[in-house]
């Protein structure tokens, strides 16, 4: 098993897939400002404590303003292009791990780093397991978004065909969390990743994992 540290491969453009392809810079800021105004409504609605009446009005302007936007829907699968330190990248618009457009997802930003990928997020209430802390199926999903990303920047783009955490320690709600990515080996169409989630220097969990790359098409 070795690790490949040549310049990356230039990555499979979606489009030659079939896939529906958006340029970041074609994106309204406005899209990414409601999306994070979303996020608020949804910490907001989980904790509420409001009477039935306050409770069924804000029902009803959500439904306004759901069909509002209802009536101009990109389809599913569509893919999101930008370009990072001079290389092209490329993600599901609305990843459920990072995605800027996606209200559900953790607003993690993961950047290169010097082994690998880095990010930090704070995960609010909405993302609860036992009380006051991180539900474990996010802890996760975390660590396989940020395994996956340190393999798309060595341009080896892949599917998670295996995946373990070992949950070191609680981690908790409302404080910064890191997360790390890096790969560790290559063996065939096999890429071996290792990451590590962290609050204030204290590992919490790590991961590792195996993806299976995506040839690109002949």
């Amino acid at each position: 098993m070795t690790v490949d540290m040549t310049a990356p491969a230039p990555l499979p453009d979606p489009a030659d897939y079939g896939f529906t392809v958006v340029a970041e810079s074609g994106l309204p800021a406005e899209h990414a400002a409601l999306a994070e105004r979303v996020r608020r409504l949804v910490d907001a609605t989980a904790h509420s404590t409001a009477d039935p009446a306050v409770l069924a009005e804000a029902a009803e302007e959500v439904d306004r303003i759901s069909a509002l936007l209802e009536g101009a829907r990109r389809e599913t699968g569509a893919m999101l292009h930008r370009r990072v330190d001079g290389r092209d990248e490329y993600t599901t618009l609305t990843n459920a791990v990072g995605a800027e457009l996606n209200p559900a997802a953790p607003p993690l930003r993961l950047a290169g780093a010097a082994e690998g990928v880095r990010g930090e997020v704070v995960l609010g209430g909405a993302y609860q397991g036992p009380p006051g802390l991180v539900h474990g199926g996010w802890i996760a999903a975390l660590l396989d978004q940020a395994m996956g990303h340190a393999a798309v920047v060595l341009g080896m783009p892949g599917l998670t065909a295996n995946l373990s955490v070992d949950y070191r320690r609680p981690t908790p709600l409302g404080r910064p969390v890191e997360v790390t990515g890096r790969v560790t080996g290559t063996e065939r169409r096999k890429v071996f990743v290792a990451g590590e989630v962290r609050v204030d220097g204290e590992l919490t969990a790590e991961g590792t994992a195996v993806m299976v790359r995506i040839l690109p098409l002949r």
